[in-house]
């Protein structure tokens, strides 16, 4: 099917008139993006990533609009015409021009089935020498003797492709041994404590701050055919919450694939998570701030035995 995509080039002071004459014609979903609320929320919560991409950083000087979307056919032409004439409208009646240009622009769109599309895109990945993630739609082409971790990326935050993933699995890998118990802090999908299970962990561990982390984690637990009693997620911020931090034990294997900053704050906390002869691999650490994370860990009396670095990323192996 063929839609107009309408836009309706606004200010945040435009926002509630813009979307009121919309409402009145009969559009209630209507698809805001404001510059203003985005440089906000990039502020607020500068504290969860250490930069930007540059494709999002252009966003906070975009325009703010608001978007609608018609039937392609002559319907949509003439409901075109009904918001050309009410934008006017408003335009007229906004003689300090706090609504912007109020500029009207308009797309033909054809729709495709994006929910199913984007799966062309994601292609089994050998990570290390022995994971395969394999998409859990994609049967394998041939037989592997790889440990393969099934995941559906539509419904998770982490499948492995980044960098900083990449490095933790490779670590984890080189450095479990069967019966290993795993502490997976920051744990998002859950991948790298499900992947240490199939590894040969005895029972892993897992925490996030994030609610949804425990509904996703256990959904990649159960696609690999893993055991829930070895499994257990907890929500909830263990550098502010000395309870939760309390509710851990010693653990063979520390992993954190964060940020920077959280990594620095988890520091002073990590070595009671670590068995005697423990390890603390902690990955998702921009270059430009390697140096402050190593100083904190080794203030935190952690010796860093493993390094990795590419482009962008650094991760450290510790003891």
């Amino acid at each position: 099917m063929d839609w107009i995509k309408v836009s309706i080039i606004t200010t945040n002071k435009g926002i509630d008139p813009v979307s009121s004459v919309l409402n009145d014609l009969g559009y209630d979903g209507l698809e805001i993006a404001d510059k203003d609320d985005f440089k906000e929320f990039l502020e607020n919560n500068r504290k969860y990533w250490d930069y930007v991409d540059e494709e999002l950083e252009r966003l906070k000087e975009a325009d703010t609009k608001i978007t609608v979307y018609l039937d392609g056919g002559n319907d949509g032409l003439s409901e075109l015409e009904k918001i050309e004439k009410s934008i006017k409208l408003l335009k007229e009646a906004d003689i300090n021009n706090s609504f912007g240009s109020l500029k009207i622009i308009t797309e033909n769109v054809r729709d495709e089935d994006w929910s199913e599309n984007w799966k062309q895109y994601f292609k089994p990945l050998e990570i290390g020498d022995k994971i395969l993630i394999q998409p859990e739609w994609q049967p394998l082409e041939s037989e592997t003797d790889r440990i393969v971790f099934k995941v559906n990326p539509g419904m998770t935050f982490g499948t492995g492709s980044h960098d900083s993933t990449r490095f933790c699995i490779e670590e984890i890998e080189k450095n479990i041994h069967e019966g290993d118990t795993v502490l997976d802090l920051g744990c998002g999908s859950g991948i790298l404590s499900v992947i240490a299970l199939l590894l040969g962990a005895s029972d892993a561990c897992a925490v996030d701050i994030d609610e949804n982390s425990e509904t996703v984690a256990y959904s990649n637990l159960e696609m690999n055919g893993l055991d829930k009693n070895n499994y257990h997620v907890y929500i909830g911020d263990i550098i502010e919450d000395s309870g939760l931090r309390d509710r851990f034990a010693e653990y063979d294997i520390v992993v954190a694939n964060i940020v920077a900053d959280v990594i620095i704050a988890l520091s002073p906390y990590v070595r009671r998570f670590m068995k005697k002869d423990g390890i603390f691999i902690c990955s998702g650490i921009i270059n430009e701030r390697a140096e402050e994370v190593k100083s904190a860990l080794e203030k935190a009396g952690l010796k860093i035995v493993e390094a990795k670095q590419s482009d962008e990323w650094t991760a450290y192996t510790c003891k």
